[in-house]
């Protein structure tokens, strides 16, 4: 009898062993259930050599690179979470698709670099659509439209573009500011000097504190901190150029591009990328 109950208890210890050591389940309960629509669409595009979104609907997630100080598309909270309106969107995309978005912020004068290695599936943070970067991104439709503008310190005399003749201009390195800049060459010549920043935070502290003169920036950057601080910064009438924002994907990644834009046109339908617009924006300001 002594010898049967020690080898029931030996099996069970056995069984425990195995159990504890086994690998938990991608995801856990937490795991998001995946949308048998995507699964199907990245079964039949693999067929055809494209396995870009089978891989995201067979990993459980994509991979979102994003600029963390560019609010209010994307930036850290007083807390240092990551949110903003294209956050959200990325989010509720994921949701959508039965998938999560993993969020990581990157080095934006490096973004494409990031993309072409594989370390993100997708740019996706106020990334203005300009032809330099067609020819690197497979880029998606437009879903919003922004301009380039220059801010200025309220009481500044700088007025027009034409006042910007000799003076210092920040700007943030690898943006699309920049690149307005440098296509219009009569301002690029004026300026005095143009000095290159990380990030749109630290440009901003740079002109607040009187040691450059003013900032080129995306029009919703520029709204967001006047709304903080109406006294402190004024925009200049003159704008740099308009233009439109996009989510970049590799050139290969046709699948993985179409899903996403399916997305979206689904949520405009069903009202959620309004109600997340009109969250941030005050208004529906998506063109999807």
């Amino acid at each position: 009898m002594k010898k049967v109950l020690l080898i029931a208890l030996v099996s069970i210890l056995a069984v425990s062993v195995f159990v504890g050591c086994a690998p938990a389940a991608s995801g856990g309960d937490n795991a998001p259930a995946a949308n048998e629509e995507f699964v199907k669409m990245g079964e039949e595009a693999a067929k055809n050599g494209d396995d870009s979104l089978k891989n995201v609907m067979d990993k459980g997630e994509f991979i979102v690179g994003l600029d963390d100080s560019f609010p209010p598309m994307g930036f850290r909270d007083e807390d240092g979470n990551l949110t903003g309106f294209d956050i959200e969107l990325a989010k509720a995309v994921a949701e959508h698709m039965g998938v999560n978005a993993n969020l990581q912020a990157i080095d934006w004068k490096a973004k494409e670099l990031e993309l072409e290695s594989g370390n993100i599936d997708m740019i996706w943070n106020g990334y203005t659509i300009t032809p330099e970067r067609q020819e690197q991104v497979l880029m998606s439709e437009p879903y919003m439209e922004n301009m380039q503008v220059v801010v200025v310190p309220a009481d500044s005399s700088i007025k027009t573009l034409a006042d910007l003749a000799g003076k210092k201009v920040a700007v943030q390195d690898g943006s699309s500011a920049q690149e307005a800049i440098a296509d219009n060459a009569e301002l690029a010549a004026s300026i005095g000097e143009q000095i290159d920043f990380k990030d749109n935070v630290t440009a901003l502290m740079d002109v607040s504190s009187g040691q450059t003169d003013a900032l080129a920036v995306d029009l919703v950057v520029a709204n967001y901190y006047l709304a903080k601080d109406p006294d402190k910064y004024v925009i200049l009438e003159e704008t740099l150029s308009p233009e439109q924002y996009g989510i970049g994907f590799r050139k290969s990644d046709q699948a993985l591009h179409d899903a996403i834009m399916q997305a979206l046109s689904e949520m405009k339908e069903d009202g959620t990328a309004a109600e997340l617009s009109e969250k941030w924006f005050g208004k529906d300001v998506t063109t999807f």
